[in-house]
């Protein structure tokens, strides 16, 4: 999965760029994440709350696909993770990210919708319910040291070694046996995303 976009203000712009495999003997996927969320601008158009329920389904239905990735998933976050960012990165099993990389999702303070509550438990059983509340409730932008430290990121790497750390990383993932991973992530997957209220 490769997600790269962004304006020349280093905004996210549009809708996320991914493109997916599928195929039996790939044992890693990379979410390549750099400046990337949610394109705000299109919200304005939005007149009923319908709009935005609709918005929230066709999210969680893309989400729903990287949460059901069979083979092991790693992001590598280069500066902004905001908004559809923090969600992919979630999504994924292991993150690693540069020193500089900032992570939140404060749509309180910018168009006032709401995550769906598959977006919600998949955020904050990353991030943990604490982090995930100031991200939401407070709209604070949490840095790379303090995810590290909460154990949502693996490791902080500088740009110029990311290749190294994520071959290394790759690498040491594709050698776990398959069923193993397949099976444990399926069982973490339904853990966290079963029985979710219905909120519209």
């Amino acid at each position: 999965i490769a997600v790269k976009n962004q304006d020349d203000d280093g905004n996210a712009a549009g809708g996320a760029d991914v493109e997916t495999v599928s195929d039996e003997q790939i044992k890693t996927i990379l979410a390549l994440i750099e400046k990337t969320g949610t394109d705000i601008a299109k919200f304005a158009d939005y007149r009923t709350g319908e709009q935005g329920v609709e918005y929230e389904r066709e999210i969680d239905e893309c989400m729903g696909a990287v949460d059901a990735i069979p083979c092991t998933t790693i992001a590598a976050v280069e500066g902004w993770a905001v908004g559809g960012g923090i969600n992919i990165a979630s999504a994924c099993d292991f993150r690693i990210a540069t020193p500089d990389a900032k992570f939140g999702s404060p749509i309180g303070r910018t168009i006032g919708n709401c995550l769906s509550a598959a977006s919600v438990a998949r955020i904050g059983g990353a991030v943990g319910i604490q982090f995930a509340k100031r991200m939401v409730l407070l709209g604070e932008m949490l840095t790379a040291d303090q995810l590290l430290a909460s154990g949502f990121l693996l490791k902080l790497v500088a740009p110029e070694d990311m290749d190294a750390e994520l071959t290394a990383l790759c690498a040491r993932a594709a050698e776990n046996a398959p069923l193993t991973t397949r099976a444990t992530k399926e069982t973490i997957r339904r853990m966290t995303l079963s029985q979710l209220p219905e909120v519209e």
